[in-house]
């Protein structure tokens, strides 16, 4: 687990503010919104997430029968505040076995949901596959927002990207197969705007997905 933030981008070290510059660095991608530590899924954990982000804090609900909350994590420092959060949530699989989802919502530029798709960053761009109609459809706060397949990401995982008011939505999902979960039209809550709601969200363990993508 994550004992502190590192590269959204590569989830290598990072090196504070200091003298020479006034935000975080990676070595290899240069200024980055730090991800901070990733901590075992409760309802304090996605409230802390929930009330410091300046992103929509992405999560289907109702979760599916069966599915859980299983981690959250954040993109951004004390004074920047949440620039992308990731969402994670595992359950039965449509197909049998255990399926999990992390849903990322991000400003332009920060490569969270790249990393989690396991693709160079920091945006889909060209690998998104606009050029064909879109591959599935959620219902994001209400509004119908159209995901497309994103291309070239590693075989165990199906990659769903597209915009909502203005920032990347991105939807992870594990196994491959599991990606029918996204043809059923999925309801993505804004937690910022769920209230009390937040505190009668089911959690299970970790995902190792928000650790090892």
């Amino acid at each position: 687990m994550r004992g502190e933030p590192s590269c959204p981008k590569c989830g290598g070290r990072v090196r504070a503010p200091g003298l020479f510059s006034d935000s975080w660095q990676c070595d290899e991608h240069g200024a980055v919104q730090p991800l901070q530590p990733v901590v075992p899924p409760s309802v304090e954990a996605l409230s802390v997430v929930v009330n410091r982000a300046h992103v929509p804090v992405w999560m289907p609900w109702p979760l599916p029968v069966g599915w859980l909350f299983t981690g959250v994590a954040s993109a951004g420092d004390d004074r920047s505040g949440g620039r992308a959060t990731a969402v994670a949530c595992s359950g039965p699989g449509p197909l049998g076995g255990v399926g999990e989802m992390v849903l990322v919502a991000e400003e332009l530029g920060v490569g969270l949901g790249s990393y989690f798709a396991g693709i160079p960053g920091p945006d889909p761009g060209p690998q998104m596959c606009v050029g064909k109609p879109p591959a599935a459809k959620v219902i994001a706060a209400g509004r119908p927002t159209p995901l497309w397949h994103v291309t070239g990401v590693p075989p165990d995982r199906a990659v769903f990207a597209g915009e909502s008011f203005g920032l990347w939505l991105w939807a992870v999902v594990w196994p491959e197969e599991s990606g029918l979960l996204m043809y059923d039209e999925l309801i993505l809550t804004d937690l910022r705007d769920a209230g009390a709601e937040v505190d009668l969200v089911p959690c299970g363990a970790l995902s190792p997905r928000l650790i090892n993508s």
